[in-house]
């Protein structure tokens, strides 16, 4: 579904990816791991046609998007949930989860997605005409979910989805991710500080060091690789 081969980005005379590559499979969910500041979200930024591309090539479903604007990238389907949610917190749930049907093949299809995000997301209905700002912090990363899946993702891209919440809320985040790619038979590009719960789920993975694409393999094979375990597991 997604191939991204050799990109290389530059913030003015700082390089921050020189060398980064990975594919994402139909149906897959695939972790981007790797430090703070390693280029992880970079990297899903300039997927997204967020930043400007020095060199490299992004292919989605066969065709090179890399100097296809952000919001034609969304009507392809390939879809962020950025990292710290960036709701619209003086807006109700119910107001932000339509501003994630506003391009035209998710309008088309607003009452059955807000429906399907209901089910998944009980909460949210409960909480429908509430500000999002005065959300907990997990309420605010599921909100911030399902506007995503209101703009009908073939590839749902998320940042750092578990960062500063519960950890029983974590668990709950992880699970829906789980229930998004079985159910609704959504594809997932999944960064995350939390190595051992995401590889609990990834089917693959790829770490990120410096810019550049440093490692890569099934979750199982990245789960027993002693490089992995003792710098992100301590083990």
């Amino acid at each position: 579904m997604l191939s991204v081969r050799n990109i290389a980005v530059n913030y003015g005379a700082f390089l921050a990816l020189t060398d980064v590559s990975l594919e994402v499979g139909e149906g897959e969910i695939v972790a981007v791991l790797g430090s703070n500041g390693a280029g992880k979200t970079t990297t899903l930024n300039t997927i997204c046609g967020l930043t400007t591309l020095k060199s490299g090539t992004i292919c989605f479903e066969g065709k090179e998007i890399q100097s296809m604007p952000a919001h034609e990238r969304v009507s392809l389907g390939i879809v962020q949930v950025p990292e710290e949610r960036k709701l619209f917190p003086d807006m109700s749930v119910h107001e932000n989860l339509l501003i994630g049907s506003y391009c035209k093949k998710a309008r088309a299809h607003r009452k059955e997605n807000l429906e399907m995000c209901h089910e998944l997301f009980p909460k949210l209905y409960e909480r429908r005409h509430q500000h999002a700002g005065s959300l907990s912090g997990g309420e605010q990363q599921m909100c911030a979910i399902a506007r995503g899946l209101m703009s009908v993702p073939k590839l749902l891209i998320m940042d750092e989805p578990s960062l500063g919440l519960a950890p029983i809320i974590v668990t709950q985040i992880f699970d829906l991710i789980q229930r998004i790619n079985k159910e609704l038979k959504t594809t997932i590009l999944l960064v995350e500080q939390n190595v051992l719960a995401t590889l609990e789920i990834a089917n693959r993975g790829y770490v990120i060091e410096t810019g550049q694409t440093v490692l890569s393999g099934t979750a199982e094979q990245l789960h027993s690789n002693d490089e992995l375990r003792r710098a992100y597991l301590g083990i």
